[in-house]
């Protein structure tokens, strides 16, 4: 509440000054000047208002918000040249000031270099997309081949004015990749990339014609395509292709811009400080709602890309199971129809092409973290509302043993029914409620698992780790004035006492941070998975700006968008932050994803971690475990174990491929990629059922039939076979056998 009396008192400040400094007397225009200025202004003196940390808008933070000005403006360095960039760095040391004078330029200028950048490379790509020819062409200095079915290597096989053939690497990493001098180079990198466009279209073709070949159902035979038809097949859809992506792009406006370079100034606070324009308050609520129309997937637009966030449980891409947290959207197919390129879309443009109707199929061509490519379709559906909610089974150990498992999604809650009147659902009940059930099974232990879970309500995360301890503290909270209070479970209840084991990987968050953070704290349970989860221990608020302009006269403005501002952040009872580091498990499993680069430490600007003084609580003494017999037994067991050994072998390798960025753009060489791709999937998927795809009995791989099945029985499914699941049982197996008396 002080946060927003603050910002009533500060806003009226700045709108007078506002007011004296420009004046009202502009009419307002399509583009709206003035407006922006406005919104400039606002920010400006807003944020090192609201914000937790004690940044101002200076020297400092102006460099910070052009270096992700430039990231979002041109990210994969394809378009600007490096004088450009200087050009626009001249605007840089400028930028607080100008925002407090209501001078804003360096958009307009950005704008202008970029459309100009566009309309030269949109040429470049159309004259070398414009030659269909396909030819073999013996090699300079060999002797002639006349087939192209030669592995000799000595033939030049030209697809248009492409040399398929020919050896050559690329840089994926644009952050490793520098801007290039000139136009000539500007032309060369553009090659490479549609020379790997067009040789990744091909593969798609052959593909799918083999996959046609061999499809028992012969009422609808294909037509077998000669090579040729399916080089010139494969240039004609890259063609057509980039000439949405072109079409896309210069449909940007000046004010697209604009927004984009306010929501760097936010991002230069911190990561999840954001400006959101009106055109993206669609798909903000729909975030904020966690609707289920669709895939189910929450998406961001991140430097270029448009990336996934998290996979809503219970989803269509949660039940088909192969699109995951950071992956990277390319492309999305309709049925009947080509590709489109998402690229340096906007990303209310790619979430509307990737909705649609329940029943529908939707093709996502995926860039996975350690840069293998996979095309995965996905039937959109209306989410059922059960799959959402905390649910929970038993898995039956080895030994006879009954353990009890319960997954929590989020952490929900109805706040709309509890303000109508009505007991709205939430997390916590349905929580109890699933251990209610599990103790009349008298199971041994529970497992609760809060991998992918990324928070939610507050009060929940509070609620639901006071079933499991008797009373005390949860997690502090600390506010931008240094107040702070702590959040405690009064309910001296003990809802269940016995083993406990907590799964946790990197994409738990916030209030799954505090729950693991608690109960590690409490010695209540032992904390296992991933090497650390998230790291996000900050809240944020939403700031309508329509709503803080207490001058009447300056309400004239279109809508002004809606400021989200982190204001408060979260420690644990022992004083430390989950912030950046987050949650440490007590034991760390193999994970196939261990590379990749997610979590707040990741993140450009993120606050650090730091503590504050301890508050006392009385840790779980009843029944004390040995972590490090625990941590030992789990070593010993994981060592010996043929899936989790796989894991750890292709993790490595994994890690080695992502960090070798300089990818080969020959056409044998990226075949052997995608062979490579496949065996690995198969692999992994033979001992993690999430991974696997669906055999005929003559082995052929088809789409996997989970599509179709009762997805809560495709969860049991999963469940009864996650490694991890299993490793939690042993340890709770361990927790009961080796518990000091």
């Amino acid at each position: 509440m002080k946060n927003i009396q603050k910002l009533g008192i500060a806003v009226l400040a700045l709108v007078i000054l506002f007011t004296a400094s420009f004046g009202m007397a502009e009419e307002t225009v399509k583009f709206d000047t003035k407006r922006n200025r406005f919104i400039g202004y606002l920010l400006s003196k807003q944020l090192p208002t609201l914000h937790f940390s004690d940044k101002i808008v200076n020297d400092d933070l102006a460099m910070a918000a052009f270096h992700l000005y430039i990231k979002q403006l041109d990210y994969q360095k394809r378009f600007l040249l490096k004088k450009d960039v200087e050009q626009l760095k001249a605007f840089a040391p400028y930028i607080d000031d100008n925002l407090a004078n209501g001078r804003i330029s360096l958009p307009d200028t950005g704008y202008d270099i970029l459309t100009e950048k566009i309309s030269l490379v949109q040429t470049m790509v159309e004259t070398m997309l414009s030659n269909d020819k396909i030819r073999v062409v013996a090699r300079k200095g060999s002797s002639a081949v006349k087939n192209n079915t030669s592995s000799s290597g000595e033939e030049v096989l030209m697809v248009g004015n492409f040399d398929v053939r020919q050896k050559e690497t690329y840089e994926t990493d644009p952050e490793k990749a520098a801007f290039v001098e000139n136009l000539t180079e500007l032309k060369d990198r553009w090659r490479k990339v549609l020379k790997a466009q067009i040789i990744a279209q091909y593969l798609d073709l052959v593909e799918e014609q083999q996959k046609g070949k061999e499809q028992k159902d012969k009422e609808k035979p294909i037509q077998i395509k000669s090579e040729e038809e399916l080089w010139k097949e494969a240039l004609s859809k890259v063609s057509k292709r980039n000439k949405t992506f072109f079409q896309r792009l210069n449909q940007e406006t000046l004010q697209d811009h604009y927004d984009r370079f306010f929501n760097c100034i936010t991002r230069a606070f911190d990561p999840h400080t954001n400006y959101i324009p009106p055109a993206g308050k669609e798909q903000f609520d729909i975030n904020m709602r966690g609707s289920l129309e669709g895939i189910g997937a929450l998406l961001r637009e991140d430097d270029g890309f448009i990336k996934v966030i998290r996979i809503i449980p219970g989803s269509a891409s949660a039940i088909q199971g192969r699109l995951k947290a950071e992956d990277i959207i390319l492309q999305v197919t309709q049925e009947g129809e080509e590709p489109v390129d998402v690229t340096d879309m906007r990303l209310r443009d790619a979430v509307r092409l990737i909705r649609g109707p329940k029943g529908k199929a939707v093709t996502l061509t995926v860039k996975k973290p350690d840069g293998a490519t996979e095309v995965i379709k996905i039937v959109r559906d209306v989410v059922q509302i059960e799959e959402t909610f905390v649910k929970s089974t038993i898995i039956n150990a080895g030994d006879g043993r009954k353990t009890g498992y319960i997954y929590i999604p989020s952490f929900y809650r109805d706040f709309e029914g509890t303000r109508n009147g009505s007991k709205g659902r939430n997390s916590t009940d349905d929580t109890l409620q699933e251990i209610e059930s599990l103790k009349k099974q008298k199971v041994d232990g529970i497992v609760l698992d809060l991998r992918d879970d990324g928070g939610g309500a507050l009060v929940d995360a509070v609620d639901i780790t006071g079933l499991f301890i008797k009373t005390g503290p949860v997690v502090q909270v600390k506010n931008s004035f240094g107040d702070k209070r702590v959040l405690s479970d009064t309910d001296d209840k003990m809802y269940y006492d016995g083993p406990l084991v907590v799964l946790v990987n990197k994409f738990s968050a916030s209030a799954s941070e505090i729950v693991a953070a608690a109960l590690q704290d409490y010695k209540r349970a032992v904390v296992i998975g991933g090497k650390h989860t998230h790291g996000k221990g900050t809240v944020q608020t939403i700031i309508d700006l329509n709503e803080n302009i207490p001058l009447l006269h300056l309400k004239k403005y279109d809508d002004l968008g809606a400021l989200k501002v982190m204001i408060q952040k979260f420690y644990r009872v022992t004083g430390g932050s989950n912030q950046w580091k987050g949650v440490e498990s007590d034991i760390v499993l193999p994970n196939l994803f261990e590379h990749i680069k997610s979590g707040e430490r990741y993140l450009d600007y993120s606050l650090p971690w730091d503590s504050i003084e301890a508050i006392p609580f009385t840790p779980w003494t009843d029944k004390p475990f040995d972590l490090d017999l625990l941590r030992n037994k789990s070593l010993d067991r994981v060592a010996n174990d043929e899936g989790f050994k796989i894991i750890a072998e292709e993790a490595v390798k994994a890690a080695e491929r992502a960090e070798n960025t300089v990818v080969s753009i020959d056409l044998e060489d990226m075949r052997s990629k995608r062979e490579e791709a496949r065996l690995v999937r198969e692999k992994v998927g033979a001992h993690y059922r999430k991974y696997r795809e669906e055999q005929d009995e003559e082995g052929e791989f088809e789409e996997s039939e989970d599509d179709k099945a009762d997805p809560h029985e495709v969860w049991l499914k999963n469940v009864q076979q996650d490694p991890y699941i299993r490793e939690a049982v042993n340890i709770v197996g361990d927790i009961i056998r080796f518990s000091k008396s």
